[in-house]
């Protein structure tokens, strides 16, 4: 198992993904979520020019936050800055959408925006909006066409599977991982936690900064693909919707999506001192050493081939040393 890193996209993430590759990390995959990130492409360009040898691309593209003709622009540029070096995932839109109020994108939307994306990058005419365009970039304002880059998607059921058959090279994968997923060689698995010390508890303020914020993730997509019944069955579910229904109903995304990734919003807080700590090791890979180490062969043997790990909390460093340390056996040499 190869092991990644991400990094919600911030100012100080091209320094953390150069601290990334002298730690040994493979790849460094960045959030397209532009409600609470500096621009993913302006931020890997930026890591581009800080590192020679780690692995960069946006993990997932949002379709409908740009045309495509202008990720086939930023995927050029960056193939440019980092040759051999790129990959570049899609997604239907978790927080990059619903964040600000949307629902997912259509599976039928994701095929045409990825037919005609790959389609630019070969250097074709192709049509979209009803429109025909092709990239017309003069020698040395882009590589020469065919721009060649690994493509992932991140599906979860049959709809998003048929398409990634079709368009990818790899299933990029969070939250459940589907049982389809042994039908693809490279499957990256976005995973938050953190490394307990022995002896540690959920509960620690550790716990809290760096394992808090992919605990939330369990009330935010509960909420948002199961709607309140299904925060209800989580300890502190009471609690974390009582907050976020605080809110106007027309505004309560907001309310979820705060902090994302990042820390816990007032609602994730009421619910995490309500005992909604006490799931923390169920729904983030966080445990001592051993506990991780044999949560990730449980990956491995279910075809997950590349852990991708995001730290959380003040001490960056520090958490991807220990999340290292823990991979243990399962890190390839760089």
């Amino acid at each position: 198992m190869d092991v990644a890193c991400a990094f919600p996209t911030t100012l100080d993430t091209p320094d953390n993904i150069a601290m990334a590759e002298s730690l040994g990390y493979v790849r460094a995959w960045v959030y397209d979520t532009p409600q609470q990130s500096p621009d993913v492409w302006m931020t890997l360009a930026l890591a581009a020019q800080r590192t020679e040898r780690i692995g960069l691309g946006p993990g997932v593209l949002v379709p409908s936050l740009r045309h495509p003709m202008t990720n086939a622009a930023a995927t050029a540029t960056l193939a440019a800055l980092a040759p051999g070096r790129v990959s570049v995932a899609f997604g239907t839109g978790f927080s990059g959408r619903r964040a600000m109020g949307y629902g997912a994108i259509s599976w039928s939307f994701m095929d045409a925006y990825i037919t005609a994306y790959r389609g630019l990058l070969r250097g074709e005419t192709v049509e979209w909006e009803g429109k025909r365009m092709r990239m017309l970039h003069p020698a040395g304002h882009a590589p020469a066409r065919p721009v060649d880059v690994p493509v992932l998607v991140g599906a979860l059921g049959p709809m998003g599977n048929e398409v990634a058959r079709k368009h990818a090279d790899g299933l990029y994968v969070t939250f459940q991982p589907p049982e389809f997923m042994r039908e693809y060689s490279w499957v990256p698995y976005l995973a938050w936690g953190t490394v307990l010390g022995e002896g540690e508890t959920p509960d620690s303020e550790h716990a809290r900064l760096a394992g808090g914020p992919g605990w939330a993730l369990a009330y935010h997509g509960a909420y948002e693909f199961g709607g309140p019944a299904a925060v209800l069955d989580l300890p502190g579910g009471e609690q974390w919707l009582a907050v976020v229904e605080r809110s106007p109903a027309e505004e309560r995304h907001l309310a979820v999506h705060s902090g994302h990734c990042v820390e816990l919003n007032e609602a994730d807080q009421a619910a995490w001192d309500a005992g909604g700590h006490s799931i923390l090791t169920d729904v983030t890979i966080s445990g001592t050493r051993d506990q991780v180490r044999r949560k990730l062969d449980d990956l491995a043997a279910h075809g997950v081939t590349e852990i991708v790990f995001q730290p959380c909390g003040p001490d960056t460093r520090t958490e991807l040393e220990r999340f290292l340390d823990a991979a243990g056996s399962h890190l390839k040499p760089a």
